[in-house]
């Protein structure tokens, strides 16, 4: 309530156009706008708005004093400016944005404040996207045949409801042009029917990969699934055999130091082990999303912000990432750096404006990694 009003507000005051261009910046650094680990407890829209107002003014005394008119005899320093700021490097970038931009208005802050408010919220279910569809998909399959079982609705409207739902769960080839990965609808209802196979209906296989549910209550079972692990343990300790045969998993390994392609895992023992550890691996957003992060402002100088990539396997930063650039220019006002390492060595770099020329260009996009395989 407090945003959505919040917003009104400040469109009314500075205009739709002005508002529009800052929430897209935030936008496009959504996901470099949280804390990973903290779960903040939820406040009313009045306890908000005190709370706004005291921050435009805190906010804004710290801007002031941080940003004031370097001395001219500056080169003779004190100990307090030589280190680097910030002394640690800073992952939430919308969070740094909001208290270290030096040229955003109050009323800018608020508005990248409440996008990395929202970020944060739904950070959690960014984690359980296969879980949280599947679990859907499953449901609504289980109960309308439970309907038709005992009578309740018709052929006509059961043939309806199937037609549907198996576009929904449909699961591309791994050569189609149309949709590159796994259907999360696909692979969650595909896990949930399978654990209430193997509850109801072992085979000496499932006894052998899953012998703590097997033949058990599937009910609680499933349950359980779904109210204590995440996508990324969810596969890893759910996923069985059959899934992978019925859905034809396999793994590439397509490595840049190699001249061939390497298919590390096949439909053996070992090879399922490997198959359920890669696909989980994709799932945790740690190797799905760039680990990009602040590393330092050049107080004294041009006020440039610079940040470094730690390169992970080797994969390159995505075709957008300088559309995201311009986004993160417009919000610290200054110049933009991105140097892209492995270990200390810096391997690439970025620059917003490009070194030597200026962009013109008025799309604006999202950092991604560019796809390389599925490991």
């Amino acid at each position: 309530v407090f945003a959505k009003q919040y917003i009104a507000q400040c469109e009314e005051r500075h205009g739709i156009d002005a508002v529009e261009d800052l929430i897209d910046s935030c936008h496009a650094l959504m996901n470099y706008g949280v804390d990973r680990y903290k779960r903040p407890y939820p406040i009313s829209a009045e306890e908000e708005r005190r709370r706004q107002q005291e921050r435009e003014e805190h906010l804004q005394r710290q801007i002031n004093d941080l940003w004031r008119t370097i001395p001219k005899n500056a080169e003779k320093g004190n100990d307090r400016d030589e280190g680097r700021f910030p002394t640690e490097p800073q992952e939430n970038i919308l969070y740094f944005i909001e208290k270290n931009a030096p040229l955003l208005e109050p009323w800018q802050r608020e508005v990248v404040r409440i996008v990395r408010k929202i970020a944060q919220y739904f950070y959690p279910q960014r984690q359980t996207q296969v879980m949280n569809e599947g679990w859907a998909t499953f449901w609504h399959y289980t109960l309308m045949n439970d309907l038709y079982d005992e009578g309740l609705i018709t052929e006509g409207f059961m043939m309806e409801f199937l037609q549907s739902h198996t576009s929904v769960v449909f699961q591309p080839g791994f050569d189609s042009p149309y949709y590159s990965g796994i259907n999360p609808y696909a692979l969650g209802f595909a896990m949930y029917t399978d654990i209430r196979r193997m509850c109801e209906n072992p085979t000496e296989e499932d006894r052998h990969w899953f012998p703590e549910i097997a033949g058990s209550d599937w009910l609680s079972t499933i349950k359980f699934a779904m109210s204590s692990f995440k996508d990324e343990s969810f596969i890893l300790q759910y996923l069985s055999p059959k899934v992978m045969r019925d859905l034809k998993l396999f793994s590439i390994l397509d490595d840049d130091q190699r001249d061939d392609l390497l298919v590390p895992a096949i439909h053996d023992e070992a090879g399922y082990r490997v198959i359920r550890e890669q696909l989980a691996a994709q799932y945790n957003l740690g190797n799905r999303e760039p680990n990009v992060q602040i590393w330092s402002v050049d107080r004294r100088g041009d006020r440039s912000l610079t940040l470094r990539h730690q390169q992970h396997n080797r994969k390159p930063l995505g075709d957008s990432t300088d559309e995201v650039l311009k986004h993160l220019h417009r919000l610290w006002g200054f110049d933009i750096h991105l140097e892209t390492v492995q270990g200390e060595q810096v391997m690439s770099t970025h620059h917003m404006p490009p070194r030597g020329e200026h962009s013109e260009s008025a799309d604006y996009g999202r950092m991604d990694l560019a796809v390389i395989h599925h490991l």
